[in-house]
């Protein structure tokens, strides 16, 4: 695991290989509650308790997306990103594992690819990004790509 001053790579500095780790977060109910809220998704598998019961999992589970927007958030946490992203430009992603009230969340990342693009003052990276719960499995994972800045520009 990689550890740097409380500042953003650059591209130069995310070489293939190169891994990152966030420190955790753990899921609360008032986070599904909110998400529900927000996102306007009250899927009874993450807001009635009763039904959810009945389900495979048993209780309520977080929404997939909410696990992406925290794997989002516990990025930026890492101090990897911190103001050196010009932008999110796109992403593949798992949902492979139920995340439930009370998991503990953290973000594990692998540089896979990184191109400078001098005329966008910056360069491409390709991070293999998993999301992991307090038992170390994958809940989450794929490839995000982000235009970053160069030390140059």
């Amino acid at each position: 695991m990689a550890t740097w001053p409380r500042q953003g790579l650059y591209v130069e500095d995310l070489t293939p290989g190169l891994e990152i780790e966030s420190p955790g977060r753990t899921v609360t109910e008032s986070d599904i509650t909110l998400f529900a809220g927000l996102s306007g998704d009250f899927n009874v598998i993450h807001t009635d308790a009763e039904f959810a019961k009945g389900t495979p999992y048993g209780e309520r589970i977080a929404h997939g997306l909410l696990g992406l927007a925290i794997a989002s958030g516990l990025a930026a946490r890492s101090g990897a990103l911190e103001g050196t992203v010009l932008a999110f430009t796109g992403l593949e992603w798992k949902f492979k594992a139920p995340i439930k009230i009370g998991d503990t969340l953290r973000l594990r990342a692998r540089v896979e690819k990184a191109r400078l693009l001098p005329s966008m003052g910056g360069g491409m990276v390709i991070l293999a990004v998993e999301v992991l719960n307090q038992r170390d499995e994958v809940v989450q994972s794929g490839t995000w790509s982000l235009l970053m800045k160069s030390r140059s520009a």
